[in-house]
């Protein structure tokens, strides 16, 4: 798999059809632009004389594609493996191209802007389902209408929180959920936040849950991120005063003990209740607006960084805290801030409002048709096969029934009771969907899969980088089977091409050596050290090295030998380091023998050489069919016309 994806990645051909012929090949045509293509991928530096360069690459690039195509004439793009590696790599890479790149940046600069402030926002909930837990939405549609009268006479919105909202928190904070920024409610619910004007009050916003209405108590600069480090003493809710004034009397002892310098993180550890902090000396995972208690939020905003703080006392217990750092929001947005917030936008709900573009590209092409049947139908056999009912006017329908159909693809009723049966139930436990609601994101889910599975014909992107890895695949495959296996098992040929050729098989300068391939500088020097100590040993001595170290004893020739920096080598000696820049790796080499003259490698020496030759010899007998089966003809005036 990875030499095929390698090879893929060099050759970086693709099976294109555009408007420029570059040449023929048999029946086929070869498009300028994928020559084109394929060749800046090859010639990333920029050659000093393209024209030559460019004209030395179409022999190569035209035999590579007379091989690819004999490998698809031959289907071996239809064999088990190769199917199998695409399906893989498609699999793999296909999430990156589904999003939306406009939508994504869109969102992200949403969020960046959205992020530089907060909100101190109030709510009032109105649920749809009344209190014996049915739904019922003309009393929650009553509510809704009494408190709009009385927020538009100017009554307190507090007031009206604390008497209507069905927020169990209502009747204590009066509706006041303190400050939020992006990301810390729904987006649905953040857009409404964000669109209402300081000291407004929002329309009503309906959810599945009920109805929402917000009000906008002030904004100010973003705060950021909070880091502190707490003791937190907890009181259970229902302590009586004996149980609340014994914490009260622990917290101030603890608290005079750090005044006269204990140590926060072992009294932390030792008496703290909060289970996360506590086994963390004290450190509170940071905090971002709008995770914990408004009061206890407000508190530690107020505070000082490095200050020790007297005891404060919240509904959870007595806290002794010590603000350690506020990270503020970056307020830039650069490409490090973008990338951070693209991330956060993938794994929020704001994300789903990022497949709109989806829907909308296959409802353009090819289209969703809904079949010609009566929903009431549809509805009845859905629920005589979901919920055992008479089927009454479904009888005329049956599982094979089309619903919809995208494309030649169609969608029929046992794929939407299947879906249905999968999906009927609210996530939120929210009771069941309605048919209707269901059957839209059944149409969606279905447009959805169509575009996963014909991503090639709407991204272009995705469609050539699939092409190229297939035709990596098949060039792979097809040079395995009449070269590189080939060659391998003519044992007999290997000899007699060695026997005719002796002359041109012999060694350099050579030297018996042992390369070295260390991970870092460092272990390569204490490698070094080892082996001057004992040479003969460094079988012994890479035993305990052998996952990070690799050794390769052999006979090199000088110019194979790294760290000679042109000298020669000595025998009994070590070459100088030599440092990878890219990954910092670092490889040398230790010197046994040296030979200063050439002389003749035997077959077993020469075999890799040899190999070689009768490789390409047998490449080149090869390229002869081809050329025979798939004649070239080239456009001299496109080929002139790129050479410019």
């Amino acid at each position: 798999m990875k030499m095929r994806w390698l090879t893929a990645m060099a050759l970086g051909f693709s099976l294109t059809a555009q408007s420029q012929t570059l040449f023929t090949y048999g029946t086929h045509k070869a498009d300028a632009k994928d020559f084109l293509r394929a060749f800046s991928k090859n010639n990333q530096a920029g050659p000093a004389d393209k024209a030559n360069a460019m004209r030395q690459y179409l022999d190569l690039y035209v035999n590579s594609r007379l091989k690819i195509q004999e490998a698809y004439d031959r289907r071996y793009d239809t064999l088990p493996e190769i199917k199998a590696e695409i399906s893989n790599l498609r699999d793999q890479i296909i999430d990156n191209y589904l999003s939306d790149p406009k939508a994504l940046d869109r969102l992200s600069r949403e969020a960046f802007a959205r992020s530089q402030k907060d909100i101190h926002v109030a709510h009032i909930f109105i649920s749809l389902t009344n209190s014996s837990g049915q739904t019922d939405t003309t009393a929650a549609r009553k509510k809704l209408e009494e408190v709009e009268k009385r927020l538009a006479r100017g009554e307190d919105f507090g007031t009206v929180a604390a008497k209507y909202s069905d927020d169990p928190s209502a009747a204590e904070n009066r509706g006041d959920l303190n400050y939020i920024t992006a990301f810390t409610l729904p987006y649905a619910l953040e857009n409404v936040i964000y669109s209402t004007p300081a000291g407004k009050t929002s329309k009503p916003f309906t959810s599945r849950a009920g109805y929402h209405i917000f009000k906008n108590l002030g904004e100010r600069k973003a705060l950021g991120r909070i880091k502190i480090q707490q003791i937190l003493l907890a009181v259970p809710p229902g302590a009586d005063a004996a149980a609340v004034q014994a914490s009260s009397r622990l917290a101030d002892s603890l608290y005079k003990q750090l005044a006269t310098g204990a140590d926060f993180a072992k009294l932390a550890t030792t008496y703290s209740n909060d289970l996360v902090s506590s086994i963390a000396n004290g450190n509170v995972p940071e905090i971002a607006v709008g995770q914990y208690d408004p009061a206890f939020e407000q508190y530690i905003a107020g505070l000082t960084p490095g200050i020790l703080n007297k005891p404060f006392q919240s509904k959870h217990g007595f806290h002794i805290v010590k603000l350690l750092e506020i990270k503020p929001v970056s307020t830039t947005a650069d490409e490090a801030t973008l990338e951070a917030l693209q991330q956060k936008v993938m794994t929020d709900d704001r994300w789903k409002t990022a497949r709109d573009f989806i829907y909308a590209r296959v409802g353009q092409k090819p289209g969703l048709r809904r079949a010609t049947i009566s929903e009431t139908a549809l509805w009845a056999i859905s629920d005589s096969l979901l919920d055992y009912k008479p089927a009454g006017l479904g009888r005329s329908l049956t599982p094979a029934t089309v619903v919809f159909t995208i494309g030649k693809q169609s969608w029929r009723i046992a794929d939407w009771i299947q879906y249905a049966q999968m999906n009927r139930y609210r996530t939120d436990r929210g009771g069941i969907k309605p048919y209707s609601e269901l059957m839209d994101e059944f149409r969606q889910q279905a447009m959805y899969q169509y575009y996963r599975d014909h991503l090639e014909e709407y991204n272009e992107d995705f469609r050539l980088q699939m092409s190229e890895f297939t035709d990596g695949n098949l060039f792979f495959e097809i040079m395995q089977q009449e070269v590189w296996n080939k060659a391998q098992a003519d044992s007999m040929a290997l000899l007699s091409l060695y026997q005719k050729n002796k002359d041109h098989y012999y060694w350099k300068e050579s030297a018996d050596a042992i390369l070295f391939f260390c991970p870092d500088e460092t272990t390569a020097g204490n490698l070094m050290k080892e082996l001057e100590k004992d040479p003969a040993g460094w079988r012994r001595i890479m035993e305990p090295l052998r996952d990070r170290v690799v050794a390769d004893s052999s006979r090199f020739e000088w110019s194979q030998l790294p760290g000679l920096n042109g000298n020669a080598p000595k025998a009994g000696t070590h070459t100088a380091t030599v440092i990878n820049p890219t990954d910092n790796t670092a490889s040398f080499a230790y010197i046994f023998k040296v030979y200063t003259t050439a002389s003749p490698r035997s077959f077993e020496e020469a075999k890799g050489l040899v190999m070689n030759d009768y490789q390409n010899i047998l490449e080149a007998e090869w390229i002869k069919r081809l050329r025979a089966k798939y004649p070239v003809k080239v456009n001299q005036q496109t080929l002139n016309s790129l050479t410019k």
